[in-house]
C-alpha cells in the first residue's frame, strides 16, 4: 500500500523567524544582555522565570537550511559574525574576545602555553586564560574537593593538580561573569572525571557491574522519589563514595543557579554520557573492537557534550528551552561534542597506549578495522576530526542565519569558545599528554 503523502511543513525556519523575529529579538535580547541582572544568578540566589518567549522555532517544522559546503578551513560569513559579536550601543556584553584565524601560521607566543598542537589538526588559537581567575578557581576547586566532598586521598594530589581544571574551565568559559559562575562548570567537570576514573578506568574502575554504579550515581543528579521508609537509605547512599559525593554536591550548586529547564537539560546529557560509558564497557567485557562508525556512535554519547550544553548557565543567561531543543541547535551541540572528544582521543593516544590493557580510541579502532598502520590510522583520525569541525562551524553558521536572536548567537559563540578552550587545554597540558612520534 502506498504511504500517504505528508503535508508540507507549516513554514520554513527563515520564514518563521522573520514572522516572529521582532518578538523573539525583544525578549531574547533582554536575556542575553542582562548578564548581571535577572539571568545573572549566582549560586544560592533564587531562580527567576525567564520572560515569556513565543519561539519561531517551535512553529517551524522544516529542517535548518544547509550551510555552504566547507571547502576550505575559512569560516563562513555567518559564523564569522557570531564570533565577532554584534555591534552598536549596549552590545558589548554579547562579545567574547576575538578568536584568531584557523591555524595556517605559527601561533602567537603565549607565555604560559606549553606543548604543540597535533600537526594538521584544524583548530583556533585563543588567548591564555586569565591567570587571576585561574588561580582563584584552582584554589576554590581544591578546597571543595578536599573539604566538602573528600574526593581523593593524599597520594592522588599530584594528579589532581596536574589536571589543571581551573585553567581548563577558565579557558572554556571566557564570558562567565564571575568566578562563582565558573565554579558551576568546574565542580561538574571534576565530578564527571571522578566517576570516569573511579567507576570506569584508572582508579579501580571496571566494566563489571558498571551499570549499577552509574545508575545509583545518576540519582545524585536526578533525585529518587520513593517512600518515606526507603528514602533515608537512598539519601545516605549519596555519601557512600567519592563520585556520588561529588555529583551530589556539584549538582546542588548547579540547580541553585540554573533554571529548571537548564538543570533538566544537563540531566538528559548526563544520561547520554552514562549510556556511552555502558557501550564502551560492554565492548571491553567482550574484548570486541567495534566498527569505526559504531565507535563514533558511542563517542556521540560518551563525550564532552554535558560541558558546552551548560554554557549559558555559566555565562549567566538562559537560552530558552525551545531554542535549545530545536534540531539545528542539537546538531551543533552534538558536532561540538564529537569534535572535542576526538581531540581527546588524539592527545591522550600515547597516554592510553602506556596504560594497562587495551584502550579504545579512534586511531586504535581505525587501525584494527581498516588494516592501517598506527601512523596512518592516527593521521586519518585527524582528518575525521577536521571534517567534524568544519561541519560544526557550517551548521553553526546556518543556524545563526536562520535564527538571528541574540541569545542563540551568544550561545553559539559560547559553544565555539568551549571547543577552542578544550583544544588549548589538551595541547598545553604536558603533564598529561604527549604526542606520538609520527612526523
Amino acid at each position: 500500500m502506498t504511504a500517504p503523502e505528508l503535508p508540507p511543513p507549516r513554514s520554513s525556519l527563515p520564514e518563521a523567524a522573520s514572522r516572529f523575529g521582532a518578538h523573539l529579538l525583544a525578549s531574547a535580547a533582554a536575556q542575553a544582555l542582562d548578564v548581571e541582572g535577572v539571568n545573572g544568578r549566582l549560586p544560592g540566589a533564587p531562580s527567576l522565570p525567564a520572560p515569556p518567549v513565543t519561539s519561531a522555532l517551535a512553529l517551524a517544522a522544516g529542517p535548518v537550511p544547509a550551510a555552504p559546503a566547507a571547502g576550505s578551513p575559512a569560516r563562513g560569513a555567518g559564523l564569522e559574525r557570531i564570533l565577532r559579536g554584534p555591534s552598536g550601543l549596549g552590545t558589548a556584553g554579547l562579545r567574547l574576545f576575538p578568536r584568531d584565524e584557523p591555524q595556517t601560521q605559527p601561533p602567537r607566543p603565549a607565555a604560559a602555553a606549553e606543548g604543540r598542537p597535533v600537526p594538521g589538526l584544524y583548530h583556533h588559537t585563543v588567548p591564555e586564560p586569565d591567570p587571576g581567575r585561574v588561580e582563584e578557581v584552582s584554589r576554590r576547586i581544591k578546597a571543595w574537593a578536599l573539604d566538602e566532598v573528600s574526593l581523593y586521598p593524599e597520594d592522588w594530589e599530584e594528579q589532581f593538580d596536574g589536571f589543571s581544571v581551573g585553567r581548563y574551565m577558565v579557558g572554556c568559559h571566557p564570558d562567565a561573569p564571575t568566578v562563582d559562575h565558573l565554579m558551576l562548570a568546574t565542580r561538574l567537570m571534576v565530578a564527571e572525571n571522578a566517576v570516569d576514573d573511579c567507576y570506569c578506568e584508572d582508579h579501580g574502575g571496571s566494566p563489571v557491574g558498571l551499570g549499577e554504579r552509574l545508575l545509583l550515581a545518576h540519582t545524585a543528579l536526578d533525585p529518587l522519589y520513593t517512600t518515606e521508609e526507603y528514602r533515608p537509605k537512598w539519601a545516605k547512599s549519596l555519601h557512600a563514595d567519592a563520585p556520588r559525593r561529588a555529583y551530589r554536591s556539584a549538582m546542588e550548586y548547579f540547580v541553585r543557579a540554573a533554571s529548571a529547564s537548564q538543570a533538566d537539560r544537563f540531566r538528559h546529557d548526563m544520561a547520554r554520557l552514562h549510556m556511552g560509558y555502558l557501550a564502551e564497557a560492554a565492548w571491553a567485557q567482550l574484548d570486541h573492537v567495534p566498527e569505526v562508525w559504531e565507535y563514533l556512535a558511542m563517542r556521540q554519547f560518551n563525550n564532552f557534550r554535558p560541558c558546552p550544553t551548560i554554557t549559558d548557565t555559566v555565562g549567566g543567561y538562559e537560552l530558552p528551552a525551545d531554542l535549545h531543543a530545536q534540531a539545528g541547535m542539537q546538531k551543533v551541540i552534538a558536532l561540538a561534542g564529537n569534535a572535542t572528544t576526538i581531540v581527546n582521543d588524539l592527545y591522550s593516544y600515547t597516554k592510553e597506549l602506556d596504560a594497562p590493557g587495551r584502550h579504545l580510541n579512534l586511531p586504535v579502532v581505525i587501525a584494527d578495522r581498516e588494516g592501517l598502520s598506527d601512523r596512518d590510522a592516527y593521521l586519518k583520525s585527524v582528518e575525521v576530526h577536521n571534517d567534524l569541525m568544519h561541519d560544526f562551524e557550517s551548521e553553526a553558521a546556518a543556524l545563526a542565519e536562520a535564527c538571528p536572536t541574540p541569545s542563540v548567537h551568544r550561545f553559539l559563540r559560547g559553544v565555539a569558545a568551549w571547543v577552542d578552550g578544550n583544544h588549548h587545554w589538551h595541547q598545553s597540558n604536558t603533564y598529561r599528554y604527549t604526542l606520538p612520534d609520527f612526523w
